[in-house]
């Protein structure tokens, strides 16, 4: 048996918000974007060039879920972006004035920094040796 896990669901305030943003400001890729009601869409982003996990940007719609936008994991690293070009992404994300939460730090593993989306999700940039 082969399993993959195809999609994490993100929530956010507004769907056209998060995709400008994931789009633009992290370079993501629009996958798809599919009305399915009047109040609903199926909206998935991934890094461009990524065989692996999208993102579905899931619109809250009650006050709990409100709630959770920015803090899906209580205040921890909620998502791990690996990349092969540490410093060119990370200077992309200053250049787009993303908020830089943990400045580089160089492991004995690889490259890794924090930075924190449009939400205040926390992020791990990460480039292995």
């Amino acid at each position: 048996m082969i399993q993959n896990l195809a999609h994490i669901a993100l929530i956010v305030d507004n769907y056209d918000k998060a995709i400008k943003y994931y789009t633009t400001i992290l370079g993501f890729e629009l996958l798809e974007d599919t009305k399915l009601s009047e109040s609903k869409r199926w909206v998935l982003v991934k890094p461009k060039g990524s065989n692996g996990t999208s993102i579905l940007l899931a619109q809250a719609s009650t006050d709990e879920q409100i709630s959770r936008i920015g803090n899906q994991t209580g205040g921890r690293v909620f998502l791990f972006l690996h990349t092969t070009d540490f410093d060119i992404y990370h200077e992309s994300l200053m250049q787009k004035g993303v908020k830089i939460n943990r400045q580089p730090v160089i492991e004995s593993w690889g490259k890794v920094l924090v930075f924190e989306d449009l939400y205040g999700n926390l992020w791990d940039l990460i480039e292995k040796f």
